[in-house]
C-alpha cells in the first residue's frame, strides 16, 4: 500500500490528510520509487492556499521533489532496470509527499554514493534554481550581489555558489539569522531596517545583481540597488502569499513590471525565473538540461563546495507540523519529510 498526503482544497495545514491506496505497478518506461525524503518548499505553501500559479485542481498530492530508491521498473523499460536498488532524485512538481510513487525513468537522476537522501533532497529544486539564476547574471569574481532571504533553501545555496565564484554577497535576513549568513560567507543586512540604505553603504556604486523572491512593492527597492549593467532576478511573489484573488495576477503584474524596466534605456535589466520554462515545448531538451544541472549541483555538494543544511526532518504523518514550521520563518535551510518507517 501507498501512504500519501492529500491536499483536499484551500485549507490550513491541519486540513492535509493521509490516505492509503494500493501500490500501482510500474508501467513501461516507469519506475516504482520508495521515497526516502521529499521537501517542503514555498510552492506547497502557495498550493495549500490555492495561490500557486499553475497548480492542478484539488484534490492532489503535493511534493515538488523527491529522493528515493528504485524498487522496480516496468516491463520493457530497457536500461532502466540498471537503476533497481539505486538511490535517485527527481523533480516532480506534485506527488512527492508519498512513501511510494511511480515516476518516468527518464526523469530520474542517480544520486552519487556518499550523499544522504536528505542532503540530496535539499539541493534538487533549490540547487538547480540557484545555479540557473546565478548563470543569468554577469556577476564575476569581485562583484557584489544582494540575496533576499539568504537563510532560505534556494537563497542559502545561491549564496554558497556565488562565494565559490569569488562573488561578494549581501544577505538580507532577520537579525536572528545573522550568524548563519556569516557562516555561509555573506555579509548580513537587516531586513527590518532600511535595506536600501544599508546596501548603499556597503556597495556605494550599486550591485551586479539582486535576487528577489518577495516581489510586491518592495521590488522597486531591489531595482534601485542595481549598478549600471546590473540584473534583477525575480523568482517569486512571497509578499502576496496571503492576498485574495486570482493567483496569476500578482505574477503576471510582476513580469510586466520587469519587462517594462528592461525595455527602458537605463543600462539595467530584470528577468523572472521560471524553473519549468520549456518543459512542455521541448521535454527532451528540458530533461537533458535538468539532468546536467542537477548532476553539477550534486558534484558541488559531494566536493564540499556547497553544503545542504536541513532545518528539520518530519515524518510524513506530521506533515501539518512540517508545513507550519516551514511557514514560520524560523527555518534555516530545508524542511524535509521522510517516511514514518525511517
Amino acid at each position: 500500500m501507498i501512504t500519501e498526503v492529500e491536499l483536499p482544497g484551500a485549507v490550513e495545514p491541519e486540513g492535509l490528510a493521509l490516505r492509503t491506496r494500493p501500490t500501482p505497478p510500474a508501467g513501461r518506461g516507469q519506475a516504482l520509487i520508495r521515497m526516502e525524503a521529499s521537501g517542503v518548499s514555498f510552492a506547497e505553501q502557495q498550493m495549500r492556499r490555492g495561490k500557486y500559479y499553475d497548480q492542478p485542481p484539488y484534490p492532489f498530492v503535493p511534493g515538488y521533489d523527491v529522493v528515493g530508491v528504485v524498487e522496480s521498473v516496468g516491463d520493457d523499460t530497457g536500461d532502466g532496470s540498471a537503476l533497481v536498488g539505486r538511490r535517485v532524485a527527481a523533480l516532480t512538481k506534485i506527488g512527492g509527499w508519498a512513501d511510494r510513487l511511480v515516476l518516468p525513468v527518464a526523469d530520474l537522476v542517480p544520486v552519487p554514493d556518499g550523499l544522504s537522501a536528505a542532503e540530496a533532497e535539499a539541493v534538487i529544486v533549490n540547487g538547480v534554481t540557484a545555479r540557473r539564476m546565478l548563470a543569468r547574471t554577469k556577476a564575476t569574481r569581485g562583484d557584489t550581489v544582494v540575496v533576499l532571504g539568504a537563510n532560505g533553501g534556494v537563497a542559502s545555496l545561491l549564496v554558497q555558489m556565488a562565494r565559490v565564484l569569488g562573488i561578494q554577497v549581501l544577505g538580507v535576513v532577520s537579525a536572528r539569522h545573522f550568524p548563519y549568513v556569516r557562516e555561509l560567507g555573506a555579509t548580513p543586512v537587516d531586513r527590518h531596517g532600511d535595506v536600501g540604505a544599508q546596501v548603499a553603504q556597503l556597495a556605494p556604486n550599486g550591485v551586479a545583481a539582486v535576487f528577489d523572491h518577495v516581489g510586491g512593492p518592495g521590488i522597486r527597492d531591489s531595482w534601485a540597488m542595481l549598478a549600471h549593467g546590473g540584473v534583477l532576478v525575480s523568482y517569486g511573489s512571497a509578499s502576496t502569499r496571503d492576498d485574495a484573488g486570482n493567483p496569476r495576477l500578482p505574477v503576471l503584474g510582476l513580469i510586466a513590471q520587469l519587462m517594462l524596466w528592461t525595455a527602458l534605456p537605463n543600462g539595467r535589466s530584470a528577468t523572472f525565473f521560471d524553473l519549468w520554462a520549456g518543459r512542455r515545448t521541448n521535454p527532451d531538451r528540458y530533461r537533458a538540461e535538468l539532468r546536467a544541472d542537477l548532476e553539477a549541483v550534486f558534484q558541488q555538494l559531494a566536493a564540499g563546495e556547497i553544503t545542504a543544511r536541513i532545518a528539520r526532518a518530519f515524518p510524513l504523518s506530521q506533515v501539518a507540523e512540517a508545513l507550519r514550521f516551514a511557514e514560520s520563518g524560523a527555518a534555516a535551510g530545508k524542511v524535509v519529510l521522510v517516511p514514518d518507517s525511517l
